[in-house]
């Protein structure tokens, strides 16, 4: 039985490689590449989020009882990673290369600071409470995760 934990875990490493491939083609001015790996991130890590808003954090909340807890923060960040997205866009459109890689850089702390508080603190929280749910909720966490072709 795959865990909470494997399965997002291994999803963010997914989302890692594709966020590389935005960096390396905007070193090399290749635009278009840069474009489409924006493109391909954007909707890995909205499917990744989405998973996380829509099914990960209403079960663990409904069965620990925490709203307002670590979920919350990790919803807030969210918005974060999103603005930051949306800033790398609009230097990716402006094609301004330095623009984008500050943009890149402050997106990519962000997401390695977030990603260390899920996989070592939330995830084994949700593993905790909801391994008794894994044979319906992995299957479901899967599709969302695919959905985006990342």
């Amino acid at each position: 039985m795959t865990s909470i934990t494997e399965l997002m875990t291994h999803d963010h490493r997914a989302c890692d490689e594709v966020f590389a491939t935005i960096e390396t083609a905007v070193a090399k001015g290749d635009w278009d590449k840069a474009g489409a790996a924006l493109t391909a991130f954007g909707e890995a890590l909205e499917a990744h989020l989405s998973a996380e808003e829509t099914t990960i954090f209403p079960r663990f909340e409904s069965a620990s009882g925490m709203v307002d807890g670590p979920t919350r923060m990790m919803r807030m960040e969210h918005t974060e990673m999103r603005r930051g997205l949306d800033n790398m866009r609009d230097a990716l459109e402006r094609k301004d290369a330095d623009d984008l890689s500050g943009e890149a850089e402050t997106l990519l702390i962000l997401m390695q600071q977030h990603n260390m508080k899920e996989e070592n603190i939330l995830y084994p929280m949700c593993d905790n409470h909801l391994s008794g749910e894994m044979a319906t909720l992995g299957p479901k966490i899967t599709s969302q995760l695919k959905a985006s072709g990342a």
